[in-house]
């Protein structure tokens, strides 16, 4: 196990479910045998973090989510086969923890089906002393990092579109993410 990596987010056997929240719900990476629509509760989705790689660069960064403490966070809990558990934490590790931004933890999650029940699931939430953490961030300067950002992964503003379309493709609504979205689409000025 990596130096800095929660020892309770790594059952060693069995199926493993893995919460997404962002970009993991529209491009999860990894091979999974269910996909159901979750709730995690305690945390709340964020674009809390900037992104130095995959949506930005240091000298440009653009802004990604984070689970942040508060609140509650719909998304969607994949099951992996125990087979693949090592194959798909590996994969995450080395998507998620590029700058180690993120706390790799187990976290509760309610699955929304029937009958509805509680998983443990390994996610990632924002570390809060990591320098790339932007924490609360107003809709103007969101918008700004996001039409500036683009890196190794494309550019910010489809991340934020293809979230967005994640989400509503899940059966539920962001409201600030929405609001967001919509502004990238109506080309509206981060002036506001």
């Amino acid at each position: 196990m990596s130096a800095g990596i929660a020892t309770e987010a790594e059952p060693t056997e069995g199926d493993l479910w893995v919460f997404g929240y962002g970009s993991l719900m529209w491009r999860p990476g990894f091979e999974f045998v269910e996909r159901v629509p979750a709730r995690l509760i305690g945390e709340h989705r964020a674009l809390c973090v900037y992104s130095f790689v995959h949506r930005g660069t240091p000298e440009k960064p653009g802004l990604v989510l984070g689970l942040d403490r508060g609140g509650a966070c719909r998304g969607v809990a994949f099951r992996v086969a125990g087979k693949l558990r090592v194959d798909a934490v590996n994969y995450l590790r080395e998507r998620e923890q590029v700058t180690s931004v993120y706390r790799e933890v187990s976290r509760s999650v309610w699955l929304e089906n029937e009958p509805r029940r509680r998983v443990s699931a390994l996610t990632y939430v924002v570390d809060r002393g990591h320098v790339q953490y932007a924490g609360r961030l107003s809709f103007a300067e969101q918008l700004r990092y996001v039409r500036q950002g683009h890196g190794q992964s494309g550019n910010n503003r489809d991340y934020v579109l293809s979230t967005v379309g994640a989400i509503e493709a899940a059966g539920f609504r962001d409201l600030p993410l929405h609001r967001l979205a919509q502004m990238l689409h109506d080309g509206v000025s981060s002036h506001r």
